[in-house]
C-alpha cells in the first residue's frame, strides 16, 4: 500500500478536505471550512495544517462559543448538507466550546469540534491549563464534551487516525445521529509524523438516504389517518431538513388536515396557506392550541416533542389521541407511544399523497380552520399596525421588520421573550425565513447564528433580532462579520434587563427579582437603584458595526431602508417597552415555591396545582 508522510493534524485537515456528501443526485463538499482561536495547543499542529492547506478556508473568530454557534447556524440553513470544523487550543479554549456543543446535539445539527488535548506522553505534565486528577491520569477537561457529543475520540496514537475519521464523517452525515462531533487530539500527538495510506485522502463520497418505514406499520398509519376526524399535523424541524415542505403544501391542501408548526419547524408551509394554523404550544396561537387539544389523531413530522411542543404535556386532551411520528431517528420516533414510521419525511409525505388521495377530513371541521388561521392573521394585522409609541411595542417592532423584509431574507434570534413573539407573530414566506435556535435557547446565539447564517445564504439579509441581554452575552462576532465582510442587520431590542425572564418571575409571584439592570441600593443593598447607562450603540460602533438609533417604530422603518443600503454590518437601537406584551395563551411547567411568605406566591402555587391536573402520561 503506498504511503505518505504527514503530521496528525495534517492528516486530518487532508481527509477532511475530500469528504463529500450527495442525496438525490447532489453532490458538493461537507466542510466549508474551519473555525478556529489558535492557542498553545493547537497552533504548532492544527494550525500549521490549516496554514499549508489554503484551500480549507480558516476562520479567525472571537470566542470558542460564538464559533460552534456560528457552524450550526451554517449548517441548519444548509438543511445538515455542510458543515464546519471548530479547533480551540488546550484548557479554557476547549471548555469555552462545551456550551456550543450541547446547543448542536440538542438540535440534532451536525459540527465538528477538534480541542487540543493535554501531552499523550505525560512527560511535561502538568501543562498549562491542565486539570489534575488524583484518581486517574487519563483524564482531562476534553472529558467534559463526551455528555454533550454524538461521538467522542481521543487520538492517543497517529495510526488512531485511519479509523477514527471515518466515524466521524458517519456520524456527522447521519441524519438519525447527527450532532456534534468531538475528535479531542493532544497537542503533541497533533504534530506527530506518520506514513498514511494515500488512499485514505482520496475523494469519498457520503450518500444520505431517504429511509422508508416498514410496510405494515405504514399501512397501519394510513388506516389512522383514513378513520380520523380531527387530524393534526406538527411540522418540526426535520421537515425542513428533509426538503418536504412542498410535499406537504401539497398533502395538506388535498386532505384539508391542519398544520401546526414547531420552533424548528416553522416555515414548512407559508403563513398565508389556509391549513397553516401557525405556532404549537406554549407559544402557540389560539387556533393551533385549540385544534391539538381536540385533536384524534396528532402525526408529528421530524419533532422531538418538547415541553414547549406539548405545552408541558397538557396540549392533547382527546382521551382517545393517537399519535404517529414520522422521523428518521427513532428515539424521538417513539414519544408518546405513537405509531412509529422511522424514515425520511419527504419520501413518506410523498407515499401518503399517493395512498390517501381520497381522504378529506370533514368540511365542518377544514372551515374551522380556515377561519382560525384567518382570525389569526386579523390579530398579527392589529399587533403590526403603526402606533409609533415611545419607547416601542415590542410586537410592532417585529411587525416593521417582518413587513420589510423580502420572502428570501432570514430573521434570527434565539432567547429571551423575542422567540415566543417571532414563532407566534413571524409571517413565514420561505422554509428557510425563520432561524430560531430554541433547542437550547442560548443567549449569545443570535449574533454569532447571524454570522453562520449569512456566510450559507450570502444572497438574503440577516436580521438578527437580539435583546439587550442576549447582546451583553456575546456581540464580539461583530468583528468577525466585519472581517470577513458578511454583512448582518442587528436589530437591538434594549428593554434594561432579562425582559422574559422577568415577566415570568413577576407570573410566579417574584415580583421580576433580579431581571433590571440596575445599581445597586446603597440603603436597601438590593438591585433596585438607578438605571445602568450601558451605551450599546457606542459599543456596537467601537467593534467596526455602522450604528443607527431610532427612538419609536417610524423611525425604525426609515432606519431599515438605510440599513439596506449599507454594505457592513449594521446595528439598529431600539428602545421597547418591557411590561407590554404579546399576550399568551397557554401556561408552562415551572415549578411554584410551595409556601411563600408572598401571598403572589402562593396564589402562584394554586394556579399552578390546578395546571398541574392538565397533564397526561402518553402510552
Amino acid at each position: 500500500m503506498k504511503t505518505i508522510r504527514l503530521t496528525v493534524a495534517q492528516a486530518t485537515i487532508a481527509y477532511l478536505k475530500n469528504q463529500y456528501v450527495e442525496r438525490d443526485g447532489k453532490e458538493h463538499k461537507f466542510f466549508a471550512g474551519c473555525f478556529g482561536i489558535l492557542g498553545h495547543g493547537n497552533v504548532a499542529g492544527i494550525g500549521q495544517a490549516l496554514h499549508q492547506e489554503p484551500g480549507f478556508p480558516f476562520y479567525v473568530a472571537r470566542n470558542e462559543q460564538a464559533m460552534v454557534h456560528a457552524a450550526v447556524a451554517y449548517s441548519k440553513v444548509k438543511n445538515r448538507m455542510e458543515s464546519f470544523v471548530c479547533t480551540t487550543s488546550i484548557g479554557p479554549g476547549a471548555t469555552n466550546m462545551v456550551t456550543g456543543a450541547a446547543l448542536a446535539t440538542i438540535n440534532r445539527i451536525p459540527v465538528l469540534l477538534i480541542p487540543g488535548d493535554i501531552f499523550a506522553t505525560r512527560q511535561v505534565a502538568p501543562v498549562l491549563q491542565q486539570l489534575e486528577s488524583s484518581a486517574s491520569q487519563d483524564i482531562s477537561v476534553n472529558d467534559c464534551f463526551k455528555p454533550v457529543s454524538k461521538y467522542w475520540d481521543r487520538i492517543n496514537r497517529p495510526e488512531q487516525l485511519i479509523t477514527a475519521l471515518p466515524e466521524v464523517m458517519r456520524v456527522l452525515t447521519s441524519p438519525a445521529d447527527t450532532g456534534a462531533v468531538t475528535l479531542s487530539i493532544p497537542q503533541d500527538v497533533q504534530a506527530e509524523a506518520f506514513d498514511y495510506p494515500i488512499e485514505m485522502f482520496r475523494k469519498k463520497t457520503w450518500p444520505i438516504g431517504r429511509t422508508l418505514p416498514d410496510r405494515s406499520l405504514f399501512q397501519k398509519a394510513i388506516a389512522l389517518i383514513k378513520a380520523s376526524k380531527k387530524p393534526l399535523i406538527i411540522a418540526g424541524g426535520g421537515t425542513i431538513y428533509s426538503g418536504a415542505t412542498e410535499i406537504l403544501k401539497k398533502f395538506v391542501e388535498r386532505t384539508g388536515i391542519p398544520v401546526s408548526e414547531t420552533y424548528a419547524g416553522k416555515g414548512s408551509l407559508p403563513f398565508d396557506v389556509p391549513q397553516n394554523l401557525g405556532a404549537i404550544g406554549v407559544t402557540g396561537t389560539p387556533g393551533a392550541i385549540e385544534i391539538a387539544k381536540e385533536a384524534d389523531v396528532v402525526i408529528g413530522i421530524g419533532t422531538r416533542y418538547s415541553d414547549f411542543t406539548t405545552i408541558s404535556k397538557s396540549g392533547f386532551q382527546n382521551p382517545k389521541v393517537r399519535f404517529i411520528n414520522i422521523n428518521v431517528t427513532e428515539f424521538d420516533c417513539f414519544k408518546h407511544g405513537a405509531l412509529p414510521l422511522v424514515g425520511d419525511a419527504k419520501v413518506i409525505l410523498e407515499e401518503f399523497y399517493e395512498q390517501i388521495s381520497t381522504f378529506e377530513v370533514p368540511e365542518i371541521y377544514k372551515k374551522k380552520v380556515i377561519e382560525l388561521n384567518q382570525g389569526w392573521d386579523s390579530f398579527v394585522e392589529n399587533i403590526y399596525e403603526e402606533k409609533n409609541q415611545t419607547p416601542a411595542f415590542q410586537g410592532e417592532v417585529i411587525g416593521a421588520v417582518n413587513n420589510f423584509s423580502d420572502a428570501k431574507d432570514i430573521v434570527l434570534c434565539a432567547a429571551g421573550s423575542l422567540p415566543g413573539d417571532l414563532h407566534k407573530l413571524w409571517r413565514t414566506r420561505d422554509p428557510k425565513g425563520f432561524h430560531l435556535e430554541y433547542g437550547y435557547s442560548c443567549m449569545g446565539y443570535e449574533i454569532a447564528g447571524g454570522l453562520g447564517a449569512k456566510m450559507a445564504r450570502p444572497d438574503s439579509e440577516v436580521y438578527v433580532m437580539v435583546g439587550d441581554g442576549s447582546y451583553l452575552m456575546m456581540s464580539q462576532e461583530i468583528v468577525t462579520s466585519i472581517q470577513e465582510k458578511q454583512k448582518l442587520t442587528i436589530v437591538l431590542l434594549n428593554n434594561d434587563g432579562y425582559s422574559s425572564i422577568g415577566s415570568l418571575s413577576a407570573s410566579l409571584g417574584s415580583e421580576g427579582f433580579g431581571t433590571y439592570y440596575r445599581y445597586r441600593n446603597e440603603e436597601t443593598q438590593q438591585l433596585d437603584g438607578g438605571m445602568l447607562p450601558v451605551d450599546y450603540a457606542a459599543n456596537a460602533a467601537s467593534m467596526g458595526a455602522h450604528v443607527i438609533k431610532a427612538s419609536n417604530v417610524n423611525e425604525l422603518k426609515e432606519a431599515l431602508k438605510v440599513a439596506k443600503t449599507i454594505d457592513r454590518t449594521t446595528l439598529i437601537y431600539i428602545d421597547v417597552d418591557r411590561k407590554k406584551a404579546v399576550p399568551g395563551f397557554a401556561w408552562w411547567d415551572v415549578a411554584v415555591a410551595e409556601i411563600s411568605e408572598k401571598q403572589e406566591v402562593n396564589a402562584s402555587y394554586q394556579s399552578y396545582q390546578e395546571n398541574k391536573k392538565t397533564q397526561k402520561y402518553y402510552l
